[in-house]
């Protein structure tokens, strides 16, 4: 019973009343419309039957006297379901007909009669009125002739009135059933929709308790619950995989840092315990400015990772050619690559027309080829820009590969998250940032990042879908 009780009071219930509540009101009306429209037809017809009747009668007075008329009045006052038929003196004696007995002052006006009239027909068993209330009601027409005879014609009231309760009492019907239909499916429908909503609440509960696992749940019938439902569950999944990276950056942040602030210290509290000159603190200010240069580098680079992972400038994209960007890198880093004791060779042809934030495309290559010249470094190698077009997947794919000792495969989708170097590399200068920064800067223009197996060595392939034309 509460649980019912509980239903009425929620905003479904309300506007389900406030549409009964119209929908009885328009009910009610249509009911009395149509009932009100059927009996008005039925006596429009029925006084356009007399008028025509009344003229008929009249002509046949005129053309073949009384006796004629009196005949054809008996004639049709004995058909099955016959109008009433009179015709009384100037005095107001009923002469012939089927009618026997009516309200005084009927017929003491000619025309229609102003209101339904109480009769007693001939044949019945009573031959006068004895309970005007309860007596058969009719609507007549009386003429007058030139005689001083008085006709009447007029139609018995209770089939339309009959007619009239028929179609109010089948109108209601109807409408009860379509009410208590209109309940039930309300009352099942709104008992499965306050289900389903009690369970977004519980699992929204857990959500807010602290527990990202959980999804809203989602009943496969693709209504409004379950698109709103996918949609906060995409919402929930993002939220989720940001906490997951703010948890790995502050504990890689905590690992990774503490180590160049380490030596910054140590290096300060050496030089204030012994008895250097000049010379030597200078030394170690300089040591400690590189120190903090990286140290700024690390922040920056997180900092710019953050920037474009959150969606910087994602709806300021440009039209770009990625040739152009891949020839200009290749130009800066051409030297560094020569005094690596290497070769850059750059096979990329151009146009490749992509929308894209220019600055940060070449921030991505300028990263993979500073990390082939670190870690893909041998005697007399190369390292290779090339370029394709996959017309059919609608993708542009550049890629940079060197021949070094490369990646294990296992270890490829890790190395793509922050702070993360391998054993090989530790002994190298850098922070663990290129790749992840990489990775954000594809999320954002809408590509992906994988790693492959260039036989020797390694090959990063960068994936952008290509501008529409």
């Amino acid at each position: 019973m509460k649980k019912l009780l509980s239903a009425f009071n929620t905003t479904a219930a309300r506007l389900s009343a406030l549409y009964l509540v119209l929908f009885t009101a328009c009910a009610v009306f249509l009911v009395f419309y149509m009932t009100g429209s059927a009996a008005r037809l039925m006596m429009a017809e029925t006084q356009k039957s007399v008028s025509a009747e009344l003229r008929d009668l009249d002509g046949i007075y005129q053309r073949n006297g009384l006796r004629a008329l009196v005949l054809a009045i008996d004639r049709r006052s004995r058909r099955p379901g016959a109008n009433l038929y009179m015709i009384a003196d100037n005095t107001g004696r009923i002469l012939t007909g089927n009618v026997i007995a009516l309200e005084p002052g009927v017929i003491d006006t000619e025309g229609w009669t102003e209101r339904p009239f109480a009769y007693a027909r001939f044949g019945d068993d009573v031959g006068v009125i004895e309970d005007p209330e309860n007596a058969p009601r009719a609507l007549a027409r009386v003429i007058v002739v030139d005689s001083g005879m008085r006709i009447l014609v007029g139609r018995d009231l209770g089939e339309p009135q009959r007619f009239r309760e028929l179609v109010r009492r089948a109108l209601i019907t109807a409408l009860a059933f379509m009410a208590a239909g209109g309940f039930l499916i309300w009352f099942f429908v709104g008992r499965r929709a306050l289900h389903r909503i009690d369970r977004v609440s519980a699992a929204s509960a857990r959500i807010v308790a602290g527990d990202l696992s959980g999804r809203l749940p989602v009943s496969g019938a693709n209504d409004e619950f379950d698109r709103l439902s996918e949609s906060l569950n995409s919402m929930i999944e993002k939220i989720s995989k940001l906490n997951d990276g703010l948890r790995d950056v502050s504990d890689s942040i905590a690992h990774d840092l503490k180590t160049p602030l380490t030596r910054l210290r140590n290096r300060a509290e050496a030089a204030l315990a012994g008895n250097p000159d000049d010379t030597d603190y200078r030394a170690v200010l300089e040591d400690m400015i590189v120190e903090a240069d990286q140290l700024i580098k690390v922040f920056n680079a997180l900092l710019l990772i953050s920037r474009v992972e959150a969606g910087f400038s994602k709806q300021k994209l440009d039209d770009i050619d990625l040739a152009a960007i891949a020839a200009e890198v290749a130009e800066l880093y051409e030297p560094l690559v020569e005094d690596a004791g290497m070769t850059l060779v750059n096979e990329v042809e151009g146009p490749l027309p992509i929308a894209g934030k220019r600055e940060l495309i070449g921030q991505a290559v300028t990263n993979l080829i500073d990390n082939a010249i670190k870690y893909g470094s041998v005697p007399d190698g190369r390292i290779v820009l090339s370029a394709s077009r996959d017309e059919a997947a609608g993708k542009i794919r550049l890629s940079v590969a060197d021949q070094g000792p490369g990646i294990p495969e296992g270890d490829r989708e890790r190395v793509k998250g922050r702070f993360v170097r391998l054993d090989e590399s530790r002994s190298k200068p850098g922070s663990g940032l290129g790749l992840s920064l990489v990775a954000a800067i594809m999320g954002l223009h809408g590509g992906e990042l994988s790693l492959e197996d260039a036989h020797p060595g390694l090959k990063v392939v960068l994936s952008f879908p290509a501008a529409k034309p």
